[in-house]
């Protein structure tokens, strides 16, 4: 490393607080700044993070019907009112993409993963003073399991026998069969640790949580509001005195309200504007690239989305460059049915599960192997599915034409999406964050009892092969899985992926904030209520 790169690495800690003034100097005398070294740490100081003042957001995804149970959360509002303000997890993703303890101090696993003893951290309190216990995480994650959950993380957690208490520190999981990646799949959104009722229950409507903001007023979709939280457990993290979080569909809404300063930051910036907005003074556009993915996905239960002929046809006619250059404006890369994207570990290689291009004529064929000389289907979509995705239903309807497939393009209400047309109507746009582990995605999305199977799809070999690799300790053989998996979901599942996408989001300049999470979602992973601050 030159010494402008180490330099610049010292003052970075120095910024996020992680540094001190005499350690700095010590390091940078060494690296020969000379009489500099103090110049240099005042420079870093001043970025450093400062408590106070209002944070203001406008955020998409929120409508009336939302609650504050964590097993209901639907979209990135409520992911980030609940997961990165009002409570926490037993652990997180870092930056790096480490998985790191949350309110678990530590964990361990028995020879063959299926036992996890997780340590609880002890001196952490709820927002209305209760004492964090393991009465409360057991609750907690028994919300998620059994027959009569509604809960969405129900899918990942299908894995999980039992989960006991080992006095007030200790909680143990045993699990049906071998997982490795349990750990990772605690760091859920969903997974969020509330007061337990002391009836097995959680107290979820309330809004109690571990987080570092503390519920002061709530609009479902429309105005959250919320108080830092003074006995927060984490230090250097909640820095807000308050954050004011409004629902903000339409992207030019957005747009207006952070140039005219009546919010600080924006998710989900309007793809076609980014780079002229990225000129105006006193606004940073930052884009990050994960695994968010859009995804058309077809009801594999209904007609004629039950016919692997029919999917087939419809995974042919979309011309994904057109997309990636019209919709996605360069922000991310082609998708190939696939919903394994390019930050997992297990993702299938070009050799393994070639990129599927555009062919009318194969499609015909498909038609004509489903006994069909012409098909017309209806696309349901909104802003709130993908950015663009009324555009991207156009776009497709045209490039159908030649296979003899008529797409009628509906564009739905923004308000209530993801309850009246996300899971209800046969084909339509969706969005996924992606998920760190291969599991995860397949468990959560792709399992034929899963919650969220937004395709009602359910394939024996795969689920066979999901628990194969649930419990494969050896890194060849889990691949060999996974690939296997991507390649069935690939030729016979209801799943269009046509892109994964940047995340794409603007910040006024008095923001300021360290390296970007950017390994799950967008606005810093969600977390960035707790990790940014005010310049």
């Amino acid at each position: 490393m030159k010494q402008d790169d180490e330099i610049k690495f010292l003052q970075r800690l120095v910024a996020e607080g992680s540094l001190s003034r005499r350690n700095f100097l010590s390091a940078a005398m060494a690296l020969g700044v000379g009489a500099m070294a103090p110049a240099l740490y005042s420079t870093a100081a001043q970025a450093a993070p400062k408590r106070g003042g209002r944070l203001r957001q406008g955020l998409t995804g929120g409508a009336t019907s939302d609650v504050l149970d964590p097993g209901q959360i639907l979209d990135s509002y409520m992911i980030n009112i609940q997961f990165g303000q009002l409570r926490n997890n037993l652990t997180e993703v870092a930056a790096s993409g480490e998985l790191v303890g949350e309110l678990a101090e530590s964990w361990e696993a028995n020879a063959d993963a299926t036992q996890w003893v997780f340590k609880i951290r002890q001196g952490v309190e709820f927002h209305n003073g209760k004492t964090l216990d393991s009465q409360d995480v057991m609750a907690s994650l028994n919300h998620h399991l059994g027959e009569k959950s509604t809960s969405a993380a129900s899918g990942i957690l299908t894995g999980v026998d039992n989960v006991k208490a080992d006095g007030k520190n200790t909680v143990v999981v045993n699990l049906k069969g071998g997982d490795a990646d349990f750990p990772f799949i605690l760091s859920d959104y969903h997974i969020l640790i509330c007061p337990s009722n002391g009836n097995g229950s959680i107290d979820w409507q309330s809004g109690i949580g571990t987080g570092g903001y503390v519920l002061a007023g709530h609009e479902p979709g429309i105005r959250t509001f919320t108080k830092r939280n003074p006995n927060y457990w984490k230090e250097g993290r909640a820095y807000f005195d308050e954050i004011e979080s409004l629902g903000l569909e339409d992207p030019s809404a957005r747009t207006t309200a952070l140039r005219t300063d009546t919010v600080d930051c924006i998710q989900k910036v309007e793809l076609k504007t980014a780079s002229r907005l990225a000129k105006l003074p006193g606004v940073k556009v930052i884009a990050t690239t994960g695994n968010k993915q859009i995804t058309l996905p077809m009801r594999t239960d209904l007609a004629p989305y039950d016919n692997n002929h029919v999917r087939s046809a419809l995974k042919l006619i979309i011309q994904r460059q057109e997309w990636l250059d019209k919709i996605a404006f360069g922000y991310g890369e082609l998708g190939n049915d696939s919903p394994i994207g390019p930050a997992n570990v297990y993702r299938a290689t070009a050799e393994e599960l070639p990129q599927r291009e555009y062919d009318p004529d194969k499609a015909k064929w498909h038609l004509k192997q489903a006994k069909m000389e012409k098909l017309s289907v209806t696309f349901h979509a909104a802003d709130t599915a993908f950015a663009g995705a009324v555009d991207a239903g156009a776009l497709m309807r045209e490039s159908a034409k030649p296979a003899g497939i008529n797409i009628d393009v509906k564009r739905e209400p923004n308000d209530g999406y993801w309850s009246d047309v996300w899971l209800k109507k046969p084909w339509c746009g969706s969005y996924w964050s992606g998920r760190p582990t291969e599991n995860w995605m397949f468990s959560q999305v792709y399992s034929e009892d899963a919650k969220w199977n937004e395709t009602y799809w359910k394939n024996e070999r795969f689920n066979k092969l999901l628990i194969q690799g649930r419990a494969e300790l050896k890194p060849a053989k889990r691949r060999e899985i996974y690939v296997e998996m991507q390649q069935i979901v690939h030729n016979d599942g209801g799943l269009i992926l046509p892109l994964f996408l940047s995340d794409v989001m603007a910040i006024n300049d008095k923001i300021g904030h360290p390296e970007q999470i950017g390994n799950a979602w967008e606005l810093d992973g969600m977390k960035n209520a707790e990790r940014w601050w005010f310049a």
